[in-house]
């Protein structure tokens, strides 16, 4: 069974790979088909991550993102020679700038484009991450009118939100130590408009024709993971406070806060038990923010905006089953809750689960690619994913 997806990976990689410039592809180590070298030593060399959308609201399609690697001729060849030396001695370097570019549309006319970058110095004393993205999603938005209904029977009705959007993160280490500190920016335009005549021109009364949300904040990191892309051991936990005001070109006064964390233990040496968890709010007093501006749930197997209010949270655990250096399966399960009060959280809420697979397709990197299968009471959906999943 394993053969057959390998090929099929291969015969895609091969697709994007130039013709005149030949690179390996079975690993020197395991001679099992890996493209470690291919991204590092191929100018144009990119792990291709086929995006798949199941969720019914949109119509189903699909898209393409491209990962990219980059890195100097001296760490691509100190990379190599720990690979050579240990199956996970190059995972365990910095890791390199990565850039991330595709998109992908689908059935109902949603259709978006993003270009995504991360790069350290200074040894990861300095961390940046900067994105941007356009799009025109189309999608059912759900209210529960205050709280008068049940978060699981609050009404849908469709809108169509178009516009771009950047956000920047950069962060300075303190010292040597785990803790980075550091600012973030989040920048929207987007027009708003419902397929419901009675909905829109309410949108248009209140929203205007455009509306613009722009952000500054500060972040707060404590990272001891032992590898980004897939991490067998050690925790994550970040903070991040953005304020919304006119003053920095916001048509919208607000403040978010989001506090999220993982953590990974490893039972034995086939087993790796993780958790993650995740809060967001959102306070103002506006009663007229835009319908996609509130936190929603976020667990594979619930759609995306689903459920959304002041205030939300979710909690997660995943057990990892590596069968051998190359092979992981999983299983994971989440529970997600919102509310209009923070202390009305998980008096209703909301569950899904799932297994997946991961298949350690770049050693060097540490990076490992593969298909999840989540469920809910409302809906089932497959994703492609790079990384743990979280």
């Amino acid at each position: 069974m394993q053969k057959p997806a390998l090929l099929a990976l291969a015969g895609l990689c091969a697709g994007f790979a130039p013709s005149s410039y030949a690179v390996s592809m079975i690993d020197p180590v395991d001679h099992m088909f890996d493209m470690g070298e291919y991204l590092a030593e191929n100018a144009y060399g990119f792990l291709p991550v086929p995006i798949i959308i199941t969720e019914p609201a949109l119509g189903g399609g699909g898209g393409i993102f491209g990962v990219f690697l980059h890195e100097s001729d001296a760490e691509k060849e100190a990379r190599r020679k720990l690979a050579l030396n240990s199956l996970d001695g190059g995972a365990r370097l910095i890791p390199p700038a990565i850039t991330v570019v595709g998109g992908a549309a689908t059935a109902n006319g949603t259709w978006f484009g993003a270009l995504g970058h991360r790069r350290t110095w200074n040894q990861d004393h300095i961390r940046y991450l900067g994105g941007v993205g356009y799009g025109d999603i189309v999608m059912d938005i759900f209210n529960d009118f205050g709280g008068r209904l049940p978060a699981s029977q609050a009404l849908g009705f469709e809108t169509q939100t178009q516009g771009a959007g950047v956000i920047q993160k950069l962060q300075f280490r303190v010292q040597d130590t785990p803790l980075l500190l550091g600012m973030s920016q989040f920048w929207t335009r987007t027009e708003v408009s419902a397929s419901n005549p009675t909905v829109d021109q309410l949108f248009e009364r209140i929203l205007g024709n455009s509306t613009t949300s722009s952000g500054l904040g500060v972040i707060a990191e404590y990272d001891t993971r032992d590898n980004i892309f897939f991490p067998a051991n050690g925790y994550q936990v970040s903070a991040e406070y953005l304020f919304f005001r006119d003053g920095i070109g916001s048509n919208y006064n607000y403040d978010t806060f989001a506090l999220d964390g993982q953590i990974f233990f490893p039972l034995s040496k086939p087993l790796t038990l993780a958790f993650a968890g995740d809060y967001q709010s959102i306070q103002t007093d506006d009663q007229s923010l835009p319908p996609l501006v509130k936190p929603y749930v976020q667990l594979r197997g619930i759609s995306a905006y689903r459920y959304q209010d002041n205030y939300v949270s979710a909690l997660q655990t995943q057990l990892m089953w590596h069968i051998d250096t190359r092979w992981t399966v999983s299983g994971f399960i989440g529970v997600g809750s919102a509310a209009g009060e923070s202390h009305d959280l998980y008096e209703q809420s909301e569950t899904a689960y799932g297994t997946g697979f991961r298949y350690l397709i770049a050693r060097r990197y540490g990076l490992r690619t593969g298909i999840d299968f989540a469920f809910s009471d409302e809906e089932n959906a497959f994703y492609f994913n790079v990384g743990s999943g979280f």
